[in-house]
């Protein structure tokens, strides 16, 4: 992975950290799974950057299998909550915001990490 696309990774996981207190900080009786998710996936994330920054050979792969399940866990998330400020509850309506600029972030850090990939020889794979 390259130094550029590390960085970014170390970014997107503070950003998931930082959307996970917001949405636990919206509703701390209900939200507490939001926390410990952007908490477990943001350090996770920062993980792969900080080793990926390192040169440790499969923390590229984690990084893409990581974002890319959460990419699509954040859609399915995303569509439930705007499904539910649709049908009247505007109190779903923070939670669907932060979920879709959740989503954004994975769906722009997914292809970095596969440029950082393609652009890698293939003997270090």
């Amino acid at each position: 992975m390259n130094i550029k696309t590390a960085r970014y990774l170390i970014l997107y996981g503070g950003f998931l950290i930082v959307m996970g207190v917001a949405g636990y900080l919206s509703n701390p009786e209900k939200a507490k799974t939001a926390l410990m998710s952007g908490g477990t996936f943001g350090a996770l994330s920062i993980l792969w950057g900080v080793l990926g920054a390192r040169g440790v050979r499969w923390s590229l792969p984690a990084a893409i299998t990581t974002t890319g399940l959460l990419s699509l866990v954040f859609a399915w998330r995303a569509s439930v909550g705007w499904l539910a400020v649709f049908d009247g509850k505007s109190g779903k309506l923070f939670a669907a915001v932060l979920i879709t600029a959740m989503l954004a972030a994975s769906a722009t850090m997914l292809p970095a990490l596969i440029r950082s990939l393609k652009s890698q020889p293939s003997a270090t794979l």
